[in-house]
């Protein structure tokens, strides 16, 4: 039996991908159980791109969510959701309302467009695609999916930038599960907080002097897109105030983080089929579960076979 210490570890969530390895570009589909699923979310920096982000808010009144999609292809690629919406209409997920099934599916975007084919973005039957593999197997990482395109370490421009990849984590925290899946597409350098080295980047990210004195990112083209999951009960507005807790895990671990040219995005769900859980142990383990899930992300397209 594969053990599982990624996102599908949590009952009832299933992820499946599509990707175009040539073109670098491809997306992610995190589909939560039928009933739907507690889900709000966070968005930072002035250069996102994303889908029902308005929804998401605690005082909109609209809680559930039935999929999370993550997406390369820049604002093209949030036609990946049309195609994740379809096929959970196909199936009867949704919100049932006069005129029928309507499926609740928040999006965001990375720009992947300079990695590959610019002209190959994920579509809707890309994203019905990724929906239809979706399983509760452990989460393919590195240059998979939503990660395949994925850069770190625009600090001085495109040059000097590595390949990133989608990483996924797990948590146990008095008896709740807590998952994520991340990408980053950012600015600045991963660095593995244990140790203050850099493991993937420019190399500039831990000298702030060299920061500034170097700083010259593409604006627009920037991102780190997070999805974190659990089986703790949740209100909406605690959803909500995860949110920013999975932000606080990005900046763990990137330098420097959130900044101007930065659109993050970070969206937290719950099942609400685990125990409940105090939430200031779940905003900690919610921290250190995007960090884990970033650097794995990178770390797996470093070391593929490993």
């Amino acid at each position: 039996m594969t053990y599982n210490e990624t996102l599908t570890a949590v009952l009832g969530v299933r992820v499946g991908h599509w990707h175009d390895a040539v073109a670098r570009t491809g997306c992610t589909v995190i589909l939560l159980p039928d009933a739907g699923a507690v889900t709000s979310g966070l968005i930072l920096g002035p250069s996102p791109g994303s889908r029902e982000s308005a929804l998401l808010s605690p005082e909109k009144t609209v809680d559930l969510a039935h999929a999370l999609v993550l997406t390369g292809g820049s604002a093209f690629g949030l036609a990946a959701a049309d195609g994740v919406m379809r096929w959970l209409e196909a199936r009867g997920v949704g919100y049932v309302t006069p005129g029928g099934i309507v499926p609740i599916v928040p999006a965001a975007v990375i720009y992947d467009l300079t990695s590959g084919n610019a002209s190959v973005r994920p579509t809707a039957a890309d994203g019905e695609t990724a929906a239809a593999r979706a399983s509760a197997d452990p989460v393919e990482e590195g240059a998979v999916g939503a990660g395949t395109g994925a850069m770190v370490g625009k600090i001085a421009g495109f040059e000097g930038a590595q390949r990133s990849g989608l990483g996924s984590a797990l948590m146990r925290v008095r008896g709740a599960l807590v998952g994520a899946i991340a990408i980053s597409n950012a600015v600045g350098d991963i660095v593995d907080p244990a140790t203050g080295t850099i493991v993937a980047g420019c190399g500039l990210g831990t000298d702030p002097e060299a920061v500034l004195a170097q700083f010259a990112p593409p604006n627009g083209v920037n991102t780190t897109l997070v999805a974190v999951v659990t089986d703790a009960p949740l209100t909406k507005a605690q959803a909500n105030a995860l949110s920013l807790s999975a932000h606080i895990g990005i900046a763990r671990v990137t330098r420097p983080s959130h900044t101007v040219f930065d659109g993050d995005t970070a969206y937290v769900a719950t099942t609400a089929l685990g125990p409940l859980v105090e939430l200031g142990a779940l905003s900690v383990a919610v921290q250190e579960v995007v960090a884990r899930a970033l650097l794995r992300g990178v770390r797996a397209v470093q070391a593929p076979s490993q």
